[in-house]
């Protein structure tokens, strides 16, 4: 068993590619690590750079015990602290996955929106409109403002069935949309003075025509509306489900040593 043992030892040896004091560090611990796509010098050098940074690592390591004493326990109480909190913390995440209730019905939405909506005013102005942007030289610029000005959805079909003829367009205006966004898209909006609601706007300039209509506008601190907001309003309570199940296990796994006389207090 002996001389089984001490050639298995010598094996791993002669199969190690590098060694810092009795530590060694083998083929198969870097070859996992090599990405499989890079070509053969790429491959050579990042192994190069694998074994350097394990050498590096060790031999401070070995400074490191040499010249650092740990006289109170300090660092062996830091490891034993950050690995009961891996532990505790990949038991929770396994509990989260398995347990935790991840759909969010629309009354979900509702009801958080409602008892919170103030603490989510704006701090930027929203704006609700649909646009379109196309060439001058279009021979029938009335008929397009006609259908652009009527609401009825045949109208915007027709549009729509017309889109490869536009620059730009956006005919859903039921979306609240950042007003600097709009800016940026379409540079000529800065131009247009007191937007109100319900407003139809035409401007014309080198690149084209562009007919805005408005159809609502809200402003810094004024309460956000919760189609806006539904994205946050699903991580809070998400966050919040989170937070109640672990306190429900915290609770029971107590509850359930106090019952099995597993865990007193004096």
């Amino acid at each position: 068993m002996l001389i089984a043992f001490s050639c298995k030892k010598e094996e791993k040896i002669e199969n190690a590619v590098a060694r810092v004091g009795d530590k060694y560090l083998f083929e198969e611990d870097i070859a996992i690590r090599i990405p499989d796509n890079l070509s053969k010098e790429d491959s050579l050098l990042f192994r190069s750079n694998l074994i350097n940074k394990w050498a590096t690592e060790e031999l401070l390591l070995k400074k490191a015990k040499l010249n650092i004493e740990d006289k109170n326990n300090d660092i062996k109480q830091l490891v034993e602290t950050y690995e009961k909190e891996l532990f505790i913390d990949k038991y929770k995440q396994a509990v989260l996955q398995q347990e935790l209730d991840t759909i969010i019905e629309d009354r979900d939405i509702d009801n958080y929106y409602e008892k919170n909506k103030e603490i989510y005013k704006l701090n930027e102005k929203l704006i609700q409109l649909k646009y379109i942007h196309f060439n001058v030289g279009l021979n029938d610029k009335d008929e397009i403002i006609k259908l652009f000005k009527s609401n009825t959805t045949k109208d915007i079909d027709t549009l729509i069935k017309r889109e490869l003829e536009f620059n730009s367009y956006n005919f859903n205006d039921s979306i609240w949309v950042n007003f600097k966004q709009v800016e940026r898209k379409l540079p000529i909006f800065k131009e247009i003075d007191k937007l109100k609601k319900n407003k139809f706007i035409q401007k014309e300039d080198s690149l084209g025509v562009y007919l805005f209509a408005v159809k609502n506008i809200l402003y810094r601190n004024d309460i956000a509306p919760k189609s806006y907001v539904v994205p946050t309003i699903k991580q809070m309570i998400l966050h919040k489900r989170k937070l109640d199940l672990i306190k429900k296990i915290e609770q029971t796994l107590v509850n359930d040593a106090i019952s099995k006389k597993q865990f007193e207090q004096y």
